[in-house]
């Protein structure tokens, strides 16, 4: 598996290899092992599946807060996604900044996303499906979210205001300025 670091270090890129023949292809999409070699020994404790019909599905940014914090490794099973990690830890030297990847089926990239950051991503593919293992649960009191398109943030999404597909949820999260410390 190659693991490439971003432009904020804690935030990695992988991509597994693939083999491929006359009847498909093998590809190993998780290997703890892996993953300890580059100091992330948390376990994952829930897979998640998000089938996105429209190009132009945003969803995001979120996250939790502690205790149920959330490490994320995230991977595209069908079609194509622009995915996007915030960082919102106050005392690190890259708050407020971001990092984006494209994550497609044919590549089988994957992004590594830890605890601490706003995450989300915009569909580039009608009918996209979305796979990502979380280091903790669910916990709806401990879900927030960050404005998608907040300016101050600087993303550059390549759907416009007008033609994304939002939840109501994510239309109205507020900006990175107006966050209560949070990490």
């Amino acid at each position: 598996m190659e693991i490439v670091e971003t432009a904020i270090p804690d935030v990695k890129l992988l991509t597994p290899r693939k083999f491929g023949d006359h009847r498909g292809f093998f590809v190993e999409t998780y290997n703890r092992k892996v993953l300890e070699g580059i100091g992330f020994t948390k376990e994952f404790v829930q897979d998640n599946h998000s089938l996105s019909a429209p190009a132009g599905t945003i969803r995001g940014l979120h996250f939790q807060l502690e205790p149920y914090a959330q490490d994320k490794l995230v991977r595209v099973v069908k079609g194509a996604i622009l995915d996007v990690a915030v960082d919102l830890r106050r005392g690190s030297p890259t708050f407020g900044q971001h990092v984006s990847a494209r994550l497609d089926a044919e590549t089988g990239r994957q992004i590594l996303v830890p605890a601490g950051f706003a995450h989300g991503f915009v569909t580039l593919e009608p009918d996209t499906e979305v796979i990502y293992k979380v280091t903790n649960f669910y916990a709806p009191s401990h879900d927030r979210g960050l404005l998608w398109n907040d300016p101050d943030l600087g993303i550059e999404w390549p759907v416009s205001a007008e033609d994304a597909v939002l939840s109501d949820k994510d239309k109205v999260q507020p900006r990175l300025r107006d966050l209560p410390d949070t990490f």
